[in-house]
């Protein structure tokens, strides 16, 4: 599989947390093409990264941020080869 980024769907504004809102869900989405840390259009499971923030570039395993493993999209990982 082509580099995976790091992708955060969040709550909407107002709440819970001041700023974009809290994380509901991880996914990953490939890269786009020529580029390693800039996200793709689409995560691995087909939402949308359009309104989705980018985690800081992420190597090795896992290939989520553990403080939001909980939060992992089950269909991303699966796509990653990790669910």
């Amino acid at each position: 599989m082509s580099e995976t980024v790091v992708v955060y769907e969040y709550d909407p504004p107002g709440h819970g947390e001041p700023g974009p809102g809290a994380v509901l869900r991880v996914h990953a989405a490939p890269a786009a093409p020529g580029q390693h840390a800039v996200r793709g259009p689409r995560t691995l499971c087909g939402r949308d990264t359009f309104a989705m923030g980018t985690a800081a570039g992420r190597t090795g395993a896992p290939w989520y941020p553990e403080e939001y493993a909980d939060r992992v999209c089950p269909a991303c990982a699966d796509a990653v080869g990790e669910g």
